[in-house]
């Protein structure tokens, strides 16, 4: 049990969070009256959903690679049992 925990386990796989809508009211002096908060929600959107996508091609990147890895260990399984 002891050696289990100095062997490194597997690289865990980056969770990528969407965020939020953000909320548009439909009465449009409610629009008016939280303007600024409205504006600064959709900005920070923006930002974030950016961010979103750099982690999913980050995370689909780090999928491609560890598929590659693994289909390499089965071929080299393969050749050991004789398939």
């Amino acid at each position: 049990m002891a050696l289990l925990i100095c062997v490194p386990g597997p690289v865990l796989a980056e969770s990528c969070f969407a965020p939020p809508r953000p909320f548009l009211p439909s009465d449009s002096q409610a629009a008016r009256d939280y303007a600024a908060i409205i504006r600064s929600d959709f900005e920070n959107y923006i930002q974030d959903i950016q961010s979103y996508f750099r982690c999913l091609d980050s995370e689909r990147a780090r999928a491609f690679g560890e598929a590659r890895e693994v289909s390499e260990d089965y071929g080299r399984f393969l050749q050991l049992v004789g398939d």
